[in-house]
């Protein structure tokens, strides 16, 4: 890798969040803990130099590797055809800002695996949950206290608005550490796997983007009790009260003690009391 690296003139950027796993067995156990299966069309997003991407194409259908990094994406192709020749028809490129892509090329995907940008990795696994309801699993690798955050439930310290807004799309589990010695150049923070596993959003009349104005609200003074967190949201300290209470919801709880269904039915009460 560093002598791929080298040829390239690439050297990692935190400014892209760049660490490149080198081991591997990890990026073959990686693909193991995800389940990924022959017939699985898998998403990659910063295949970086293809540790991880020869694994997937050993292991499904084909690979849809996501690359913001021009040089990257070039030569990605490449190395696969040069390695593994065989894979190389399996292996699709696309070379744009994960965070801009709303299509892809090819059989819808089905799965989701890859080593996140850390800087990145919440927005980019919640747009592609959102943008791809064909993705049915996934394994993302994560810093360590994203991977808490993300599979976090109600009423521990680590519950916040990623655990919530992950919910609403998946049943999400903190997976297996990583060691920060498989990544070049090597991290100094901690890494974990997040699986998750696709579900059906709560039951609501209210739209995603209803039931996650509320949660933004909520935690943007985590602090505060519902009632008062909501009162710019609602319009009033009043009416935030009267739609808590409309949705079942204890107005002096914090939102660290509600479901993503209890967001739901907030959303839910205020569309109804709108409409009313």
């Amino acid at each position: 890798m560093r002598a791929l690296a080298g040829r390239l003139g690439i050297r990692p950027t935190k400014a892209l969040g760049q660490n490149f796993v080198h081991d591997a067995g990890t990026v073959r156990r990686i693909v193991r803990r995800a389940e990924v299966h022959a017939d699985d069309v898998v998403v990659e997003v910063g295949p970086g130099l293809g540790s991880l991407t020869l694994a997937l194409l050993d292991a499904a259908r084909s690979v849809v590797a996501v690359e913001i990094d021009p040089v990257l994406a070039a030569e990605l192709p490449r190395t696969v055809a040069d390695r593994r020749p065989d894979l190389a028809p399996s292996l699709t490129v696309v070379a744009r800002d994960a965070l801009q892509v709303t299509r892809l090329p090819g059989p819808a995907p089905t799965a989701m695996v890859a080593n996140l940008p850390y800087n990145v990795a919440v927005p980019v696994l919640l747009h592609f949950m959102a943008t791809f309801p064909t993705l049915s699993h996934g394994l993302v690798m994560v810093q360590a206290e994203v991977a808490d955050r993300l599979a976090a439930a109600p009423g521990s310290r680590t519950y916040g608005v990623p655990s919530v807004k992950a919910a609403w799309f998946a049943e999400v589990r903190r997976d297996i550490s990583v060691g920060r010695s498989v990544f070049w150049p090597v991290p100094n923070v901690d890494s974990a796997l997040v699986a998750w596993h696709r579900r059906e959003p709560p039951r609501t009349t209210a739209t995603r983007e209803e039931v996650f104005a509320v949660v933004d609200a909520a935690f943007a003074q985590r602090r505060k009790t519902l009632r008062a967190a909501l009162t710019g949201w609602a319009g009033s300290a009043a009416t935030a009260e009267t739609i808590l209470r409309q949705a079942g919801v204890d107005p002096g709880l914090r939102g660290e003690r509600l479901t993503v269904e209890q967001f739901a039915a907030i959303a839910e009460a205020r569309v109804t009391a709108n409409d009313g």
